[in-house]
């Protein structure tokens, strides 16, 4: 395995372990779907916070490897042809966990299409709207002359999880018996709109009981629990 000593973010962030893969990360919806398919999949890695609130992700060297300046990202020492990665896009980053291991996606051509189509969705759907969402509802209450925009992304936030509701009929899992990336990248936005953004009520999640008891069994995995809290929020 190659040193990580070319990557900036890792002169800044030092490894504990360079040979293990490197995740720099909050404990967003977004930073912890990777530690936890990380956690669901037993691979080794060093959780590095970079603290949003106080613009870690700004940086340069944080930049050097996400030019977008969002989190999580990671480096994986061993990477294709064992040289080192830097990947970011947290949706990329499952799917590349997914393929590198064989874990958490279905073998089969259709199904893996299939996972992947509930996984954009997420990241193109879930995350954006779900996001605009609370940030409306939570930290611009009581600061807007027009409740239009509040109003249209509860809206759109409840048309998505009636699709959501919908696909979970008569399944355990997104894509029935298998747990994969297309639950670990949704549930942590269902579960920050009722617990974060304190807005279960407004919604009306109570009204998907198919999301709300899917939300609950996701959450209750062992690699949840743990993945839920890495890295730790600071104090």
């Amino acid at each position: 395995m190659t040193e990580l000593n070319s990557f900036p973010i890792a002169n800044r962030w030092k490894p504990a372990d360079a040979s293990k893969i490197q995740l720099y990360s909050f404990p967003t919806p977004n930073g912890v779907k990777i530690s936890i398919a990380l956690e669901e999949m037993g691979l080794p890695y060093d959780a590095h916070l970079a603290n949003i609130i106080e613009d870690d992700q700004k940086t340069p060297e944080f930049l050097s490897l996400n030019p977008n300046g969002k989190i999580p990202t990671m480096i994986d020492p061993d990477g294709p042809g064992g040289q080192p990665i830097g990947i970011f896009e947290s949706g990329a980053m499952l799917l590349y966990l997914a393929e590198k291991t064989g874990k958490l996606i279905p073998s089969d051509p259709a199904a893996r299409i299939e996972c992947i189509q509930w996984l954009f969705f997420q990241m193109a759907g879930v995350g954006p709207m779900f996001g605009q969402y609370g940030h409306f509802y939570k930290f611009m209450a009581g600061k807007l002359n027009d409740n239009y925009p509040t109003e249209r992304y509860q809206n759109e936030t409840r048309r998505l999880l009636g699709v959501l509701d919908s696909r979970l009929e008569g399944r355990n899992w997104i894509m029935g018996d298998e747990y994969t990336i297309a639950d670990i990248t949704t549930f942590p936005w269902v579960r920050t709109v009722r617990d974060f953004y304190e807005a279960g009520d407004a919604v009306g999640l109570h009204e998907f009981t198919n999301v709300t008891a899917w939300l609950e069994r996701c959450a209750e995995r062992p690699a949840s629990q743990k993945g839920l809290t890495i890295p730790a929020r600071p104090s």
